[in-house]
């Protein structure tokens, strides 16, 4: 397993263990757990991402890849299958992805720069923009 599943997987333990909440650099941050099926494999892989909660319930999460210069493999695969599961807090519900573009895009993601300063890093060093996705409750 390489470091960063090593990383995930206890970020992903933690959040179980603790109703959602997590410690360290992501302590008082929404985390989101998002099981996404692999575009080519057609395995589900769970990713844990900070997450943005809109007045509507819609939960808006960012494909920063911590400012690599290429998207992460969950954003290719929910653009593949949009149909993904999502862990939040306590609860567990079947959802559809859907990529936000424009204006609107531009709006989710100042305010998650405003509420996570290295948003702001992530889109520097990255040097493309970084892809918001709403996921949008479709099950319980």
């Amino acid at each position: 397993m390489s470091d960063m599943s090593n990383f995930n997987q206890s970020i992903i333990d933690e959040f179980r263990a603790n109703e959602g909440q997590v410690g360290g650099m992501f302590a008082g941050a929404p985390i989101v757990l998002l099981s996404t099926k692999g575009a080519k494999s057609g395995q589900t892989r769970v990713n844990p991402l900070a997450g943005q909660l809109a007045d509507d319930g819609t939960i808006y999460v960012f494909a920063s890849a911590a400012g690599s210069p290429k998207n992460p493999d969950w954003y290719h695969n929910l653009v593949a299958h949009p149909e993904v599961e999502v862990e939040y807090g306590t609860e567990k519900f079947t959802a559809t992805a859907t990529p936000v573009t424009g204006a609107k895009r531009d709006e989710i993601y100042a305010r998650q720069k405003e509420a996570m300063a290295q948003f702001a890093e992530y889109e520097q060093k990255a040097g493309r923009t970084i892809p918001v996705v709403a996921l949008t409750r479709t099950g319980g």
